[in-house]
């Protein structure tokens, strides 16, 4: 069985830091993927202060920290992020500014997982095979332009993009 949950999260001065874990619980003990979708700034929040939301999680075998959205009032409130996070544990941390922002997305528990994944591989799949449809048909016009009836269209247009007067081939 799969589940799909909201994930939502909101980050200010009093509550600075929120670590998604979801294998640290019992209660979990499926695959787990975590997707932010948007970081949204709060009504509340101060006149021209800066935003800075900071993620830290797994690189391959390194932690990484890195800012994912940078919001201020009456420029930018809210962030569309689209990010996902295979591996727990991933940390959010309000950096800079007081909030609140809240980070929105979903927590796929189990199979749902591995549809996600069976997705993109065949949005991946689909964009290769129209990529290969069109080297197909350019293949065929390699392949018509190879001969000499292709170069001799090719060649018969002059500089302007005219084809000479077949007087002028004549005397040639």
């Amino acid at each position: 069985m799969s589940d799909e949950y909201f994930y939502g999260v909101t980050l200010s001065s009093s509550h600075k830091s929120e670590t998604w874990d979801p294998e640290a619980k019992a209660e979990y003990p499926r695959s787990n993927k975590l997707l932010i979708r948007q970081a949204l700034l709060g009504p509340d929040a101060e006149p021209d202060e800066l935003n800075v939301v900071q993620v830290e999680t797994m690189c391959l075998q390194e932690s990484i920290k890195i800012p994912v959205a940078i919001l201020k009032v009456g420029e930018t409130r809210q962030a569309r992020l689209d990010i996902e996070f295979p591996d727990a544990p991933v940390t959010f941390t309000l950096i800079q500014g007081s909030g609140p922002v809240h980070l929105i997305g979903q927590h796929l528990l189990g199979a749902l997982v591995e549809e996600f994944e069976d997705m993109e591989e065949m949005e991946e799949e689909m964009l290769d095979e129209e990529e290969g449809d069109d080297s197909q048909f350019k293949d065929e016009d390699d392949e018509e332009g190879e001969g000499p009836k292709g170069k001799k269209a090719k060649m018969s247009n002059n500089a302007k993009g005219k084809a000479p007067s077949p007087k002028k081939n004549a005397k040639k």
